[in-house]
């Protein structure tokens, strides 16, 4: 009768445990969404480049369509300091949808996006696309973006 006693806690704590994570998991992913909804907001503003800047982590990399790879937060810096700079520039994006791993150290957030720039003809056009965020947790839970993909899209 011990031993049935034990093994029944085991299996309720086993249970137990994998509820919270679960609640944890759907809780974070909320939470990047978040954050990833702040970043867009900035961004869109267009206005704070260390603001924007500060979403990313210190090595993170971006893979823009027909550009070369950037890496590191300086290079971020530059990228987005002249892109703010076109005249009518504007960005917005959107995630959708999170993914959080279960041990809540990496996740990430899919979504679409718009920018708006000059075309060949110098009017004005809005590039539509799709992209993928990958994030990682630091030490003191904050979540900062390590790699940044998209490309244009429907």
């Amino acid at each position: 009768m011990h031993l049935c006693k034990s093994v029944a806690f085991m299996i309720l704590g086993v249970v137990v445990a994998g509820c919270a994570t679960v609640a944890n998991v759907d809780r974070e992913k909320q939470t990047l969404l978040g954050v990833d909804r702040e970043w867009a907001r900035v961004a869109s503003e267009g206005k704070d480049v260390e603001r924007i800047v500060s979403f990313w982590s210190d090595d993170a990399t971006i893979i823009a369509p027909g550009a070369p790879i950037l890496r590191g937060k300086e290079a971020i810096r530059n990228f987005v300091q002249q892109s703010l700079a076109i005249p009518g520039f504007h960005i917005t994006w959107r995630s959708e949808e999170a993914s959080i791993s279960s041990d809540g150290t990496l996740g990430y957030t899919i979504g679409e996006n718009a920018m708006t720039i000059p075309g060949q003809d110098g009017k004005m056009v809005t590039v539509k696309g799709r992209g993928i965020a990958v994030w990682r947790r630091g030490p003191t839970g904050e979540w900062k973006c390590v790699l940044d993909i998209w490309n244009s899209g429907p």
